[in-house]
């Protein structure tokens, strides 16, 4: 079955007719925007993501853009959709998260992150703590780390490298993202069918003023995450910062159910997450994938304790929480099983690409549509030589960085060549076809780890420097977007330009303050962080810890038959969702919430539910779903507003508590 006929997947195409104009989308106004952002926005980013593992990205949109247009309109020089749209982008860019552990604040949220793994117990416990080079973290005993501070020279390599790494980042993505963009869009002519619907929600922000619907459903979904924001997030602050010990009515992240479960469901993590956002994400994600996820969670926890009665999950012990549970069964079965599971979906986009490909050249040759177009006038177009040139330096870049940081041996030098010029273009080019004809992606998995394993090197330092392997396919699509909404390419390249500095000051300042001040981080005071920062070490170390030693846990978890299994498993599912012709949006929703923790997909299928049986009945299809990103829009803003108040008194209380007086 072709993606591109997935019925679920056509209703979700909406067109949007290309501009006859373009207009220069990044101003004086919208630098001023990205400053206030930077200031207003990253320290309550940071702060609901150490709290609440939540991103502040759709509350830092709206706030600033409902607070620049009424200033612009209150001067009778109203903001234009180009400068709208540029809001709506740096927006979400400033405070988004960064790597995992719902880490948000900029490029110096990673070196808080390296800090903890250092002194992690799970890299304690693994042997691999006292071998990550100093170029990447300061020792664990460095005064650096005890004083918690970045005004120490342990931190010049690792700051140096940071802001070289920023700026190689940036500009491969935006030269090969336009490459990709120019060759999809303007040589073959693919549609891009999900882009239409990220440019028509941020164009639609320039109409707010007169669309009364999407401001009273906005209100609605504002006030509610005010409402829980309020338990969930300011009260645990507000006692934090006046007894010194935070109340949490609500628990944070999750419930954890598996010690009461044990003797029924033993091996098996159960709970219910907390946070009254993932309903709502459940009512904005496609009916399918979260009946899709939420069946693959129902078998995860059901199958555990027949593995476990026929002695496959034998690491696992009564009294286990869940993530020590999660971890043992991932050890003894899981992960093997999942890498072959995400493989079976790797291979279903190849398939899909391969039939995505024959429909839209079928079509094509149907509309004697072949004709292919250059640049268009006025859209801010570049050189493509110069694009590709600068990626190519970038590259180079990269693989001079590795050279020095990693090892110069003959072997590993052709690695970073054949990923920097072969698979990195070879891949992104693939998935911009795929997301330019169909809407999807296709990865294969696991490739950056095998390549680490394989290659026979042994130590760390690979696994922190900067490997030029990219997947840049999804950059054509956003150049698509900034082209419907009418904004000259340029401006992107220019907000960019601009946030790069900004972004990095703010993020140093901002982290140095909330990292040196007040409670460690993880700690009490920071919930989301103390219970799934673990959870991520155990895996990251785990992973370095296969070559640093030969009896690595990785190896016993790593087990070729349940890997085989597993991709028997998806092409399986893959095959009967075919012959049935049933969504494939189902099927990888089923495949990617194998191994998952129902926690969270519990309220995301609850949403899911009444939102498909109760407001899609009510409102009809197509309205619910233009509603349902406005209720999310305006719970995250109701959510960041409460959260902003939070983080104001715990950084008061900071203040005032290291004053002399």
């Amino acid at each position: 079955m072709s993606a591109v006929r997935d019925q679920e997947l056509e209703q979700y195409r909406t067109l949007v007719d290309p501009p006859d104009s373009f207009a220069e989308g990044f101003t004086v106004r919208t630098a001023l925007g990205i400053l206030f952002i930077a200031v207003v926005m990253m320290p309550s980013s940071i702060y609901m993501g150490l709290i609440a593992g939540q991103s502040l990205g759709a509350a830092a949109e709206w706030v600033t853009i409902i607070l620049f247009a009424e200033l612009a309109r209150r001067s009778f020089k109203p903001l234009s959709k180009q400068e709208l749209y540029i809001l709506y982008y740096v927006g979400g860019s400033l405070v988004a998260m960064v790597g995992g552990g719902a880490l948000a604040g900029g490029p110096f949220a990673n070196l808080i992150w390296d800090q903890y793994l250092v002194q992690s117990p799970a890299a304690q416990s693994l042997g691999i703590a006292d071998q990550i080079p100093r170029w990447v973290v300061p020792a664990a005993d460095s005064d650096a780390l005890r004083d918690r501070t970045f005004w120490h020279a342990d931190w010049k390599m690792a700051i140096t490298l940071l802001i070289v790494g920023g700026v190689l980042s940036r500009v491969s993505w935006i030269t090969m993202g336009y490459g990709l963009f120019r060759l999809t869009s303007d040589v073959e002519r693919l549609p891009f069918p999900m882009a239409p619907i990220a440019a028509e929600g941020a164009t639609a922000l320039s109409e707010s003023g007169t669309d009364t619907w999407r401001w009273r459903i906005f209100s609605i979904g504002a006030m509610i995450g005010l409402t829980f924001g309020a338990i969930y997030v300011f009260l645990p602050a507000f006692t934090n910062a006046i007894f010194g010990k935070a109340v949490h009515i609500i628990p944070i992240p999750w419930i954890d159910l598996t010690k009461n479960t044990e003797a029924f469901l033993p091996a098996a993590p159960t709970g219910i997450s907390t946070n009254l956002g993932l309903v709502i994400v459940g009512m904005v994600l496609p009916f399918s994938v979260v009946v899709g996820r939420f069946a693959a969670a129902m078998v995860y926890v059901f199958v555990n304790p027949v593995l476990y009665h026929y002695e496959i999950l034998i690491s696992w012990r009564q009294g286990m929480d869940t993530i020590t549970t999660e971890f043992s069964n991932s050890i003894d079965f899981w992960l093997s099983f999942t890498i072959g599971t995400a493989f079976a979906i790797a291979l279903a986009g190849v398939y899909s690409v391969i039939r995505a490909v024959q429909g839209y050249r079928a079509r094509k040759s149907e509309q004697n549509a072949s004709e292919t177009e250059g640049a268009v006038a006025n859209r801010g177009d570049f050189s493509v030589t110069l694009a590709m040139s600068l990626f190519i330096l970038c590259t180079l870049g990269y693989v001079g960085l590795c050279t020095w940081l990693v090892g110069s041996d003959w072997h590993l030098v052709l690695f970073y060549f054949f990923f920097g010029f072969v698979f990195t273009p070879v891949i992104s080019y693939i998935n911009a076809r795929l997301i330019g004809m169909a809407g999807q992606h296709v990865g294969f998995p696991m490739v950056r780890e095998a390549t680490f394993i394989l290659s026979g090197y042994q130590g760390t330092a690979i696994w922190f420097a900067p490997f030029p392997i990219r997947d840049y396919g999804g950059t054509a699509q956003q150049f698509r977007e900034v082209e419907l909404t009418g904004t000259r390419l340029t401006s992107l390249i220019k907000a960019e330009i601009f946030m790069f500095p900004v972004v990095m000051v703010a993020s140093f300042l901002f982290w140095s303050y909330i990292w040196g001040s007040g409670d460690p981080i993880p700690s009490d005071a920071y919930p989301y962080a103390q219970k799934m920062w673990h959870r991520r070490a155990l895996y990251q170390s785990l992973w370095i810890s296969s070559t640093v030693t030969g009896q690595s846990p990785l190896f016993q978890a790593i087990d070729l038959n349940v890997i085989l299994g597993g991709l028997g498993f998806g092409l399986g599912s893959f095959a009967v969702l075919s012959l049935f012709k049933l969504p494939t949006m189902l099927l990888y929703g089923f495949i990617s919430g194998l191994g998952d923790l129902p926690h969270a997909l519990i309220p995301e299928m609850i949403g899911a539910l009444i939102g498909r049986y109760y407001f899609e009945r009510r409102f009809g299809w197509r309205d619910w779903r233009r509603r349902t990103p406005v209720l999310a829009a305006g719970f995250a803003c109701g959510m960041g507003l409460i959260g902003m108040t939070g983080v104001a008194i715990a950084l008061l209380r900071s203040t005032v508590a290291t004053t002399p007086w």
